[in-house]
């Protein structure tokens, strides 16, 4: 189920044990029956409805936040989508409700010393999306460095690099200002781009992600969130 995109694997967990799931007809509620991948699966309507009220939230994460579990001194970017903190420019149609805050989990990291756009999701369909082992969805930052960016530098950051003796991906590169780049990747290792440009002399000492795929972090203010609309997709 989770492999077909239809939910995550814990919400497949729930919903066969609460008898929601049909095979090929049949309903299926015990854990790990194997099935044949030509099967049809059918999720009942009430599995549906729990589903639909699942929310994505997009935040404009501060520096200072960890994007998962707490650290030290350090708040969580999950306890900054409040009420108070959602964007007055949201047009998504939700009503906030305390529920949309509980069992978020960010769909990929953004480092304590990075700001920009966080993804927050209870759905586990748009969690597997975007960090997935096989998800190729573009992550668009601007990233300010200290030092000569010369071409050589240039071309190594686009390709040649390697972390932790894996090659990396082609990095999309375009130099805006003399020390500020727009970097485009596909993958996202541990502080990839701080690591990258100290490979090649270059500290970061600035880092902001503004797009993940189709969506924009826009002009959500540090702090700021808002709903992913239905009609949206990465």
């Amino acid at each position: 189920m989770a492999q077909r995109g239809l939910c995550s694997r814990r919400e497949a967990d729930t919903w066969i044990e609460q008898g929601l799931v049909r095979v090929d007809g049949r309903t299926v509620s015990v854990l790990g029956t194997k099935v044949d991948p030509a099967s049809s699966i059918d999720i009942e309507k009430k599995a549906l409805r729990q589903q639909q009220e699942l929310i994505t939230a997009l935040l404009n994460k501060p520096v200072g936040y960890v994007s998962g579990q707490p650290e030290g001194r350090y708040p969580t970017a999950s306890s900054l989508i409040t009420k108070s903190n959602l964007s007055r420019a949201d047009r998504s149609g939700f009503r906030y409700r305390r529920s949309h805050a509980y069992h978020l989990a960010p769909a990929g990291r953004l480092d304590i010393d990075s700001h920009g756009l966080l993804v927050l999701t209870q759905d586990g369909r748009i969690a597997r999306q975007l960090i997935a082992p096989d998800a190729e969805i573009e992550k668009e930052y601007l990233v300010r460095v200290e030092g000569k960016v010369s071409e050589t530098a240039l071309h190594q950051l686009q390709h040649g690099l390697q972390l932790d003796g894996r090659e990396l991906k082609p990095v999309m590169l375009k130099r805006l200002k003399t020390n500020l780049l727009k970097m485009t990747l596909i993958e996202g290792r541990k502080r990839q781009i701080r690591r990258m440009c100290e490979l090649v002399g270059l500290p970061v000492v600035g880092l902001k992600r503004v797009r993940i795929g189709k969506i924009k972090l826009g002009t959500l203010a540090p702090g700021q969130w808002r709903y992913l609309h239905p009609d949206e997709t990465f």
